[in-house]
């Protein structure tokens, strides 16, 4: 029972990565070095950003709600912006179009983070004698996590890559690229408003 119910929580969480790739023409056009070179840079940015944050945060001895440490962490999470416009603009990529090269780099990066903060907890923790819920959500997380990933490397082609944008348009892409770069903060408070978020996990949960 344990084997099934966390081979139910990996597919739940993996599975749509790989769907999502072979259901589109990225599997057509072999983008899966775009999408592993994503991969690698999503997990340059996620170290950079552990480093920023390991210097500049500081955690306070009580749990209350710090106006600038929550800017300060938005400000960091930008760093994923430019990881992003790193992967989409700098990196060699095949002879693909705009539209499957923002969906490979989208995808790469939305893997990698599924690596990074869902593989271990799953290995671990799923394979446990009592049943819980908390890695079934974890798997829906990562599903909404590679649409916010799509998205902002929609939002980051259209601001990089693409020559002839309206002007009316481009103050609404950035206010939301903006928005999905500190989604990751704004989520996080919300699930876990200020007074209940621990201290050793303001760090974790940020990245």
């Amino acid at each position: 029972m344990t084997v099934f119910h966390l081979l139910n929580c990996a597919i739940l969480t993996f599975g749509p990565h790989a769907v999502y790739y072979s259901a589109t023409p990225l599997s057509e056009y072999d983008t899966i070095g775009t999408s592993v070179k994503a991969a690698i840079v999503y997990l340059g940015t996620a170290l950079v950003k552990l480093i920023c944050l390991a210097t500049f945060l500081k955690v306070p001895e009580n749990d209350s709600f710090d106006p600038y440490q929550e800017l300060l962490k938005a400000l960091i999470g930008f760093i994923d912006v430019a990881g992003l416009y790193f992967a989409l603009t700098q990196l060699t990529h095949r002879n693909i179009s705009q539209n499957h090269k923002f969906q490979a780099v989208g995808l790469g990066s939305a893997f990698a983070d599924s690596i990074l903060h869902r593989l271990a907890p799953l290995w671990v923790g799923a394979r446990g004698l009592e049943f819980t819920w908390e890695y079934i959500f974890q798997g829906i997380e990562g599903n909404a996590n590679l649409v916010l990933n799509l998205s902002l490397a929609a939002l980051g082609s259209l601001m990089w890559l693409r020559k002839n944008k309206p002007r009316t348009l481009i103050p609404i892409i950035y206010a939301c690229a903006g928005v999905l770069a500190t989604m990751p903060s704004i989520t996080r408070i919300a699930v876990h408003p200020p007074n209940d978020i621990s201290k050793e996990s303001r760090m974790v949960d940020f990245l």
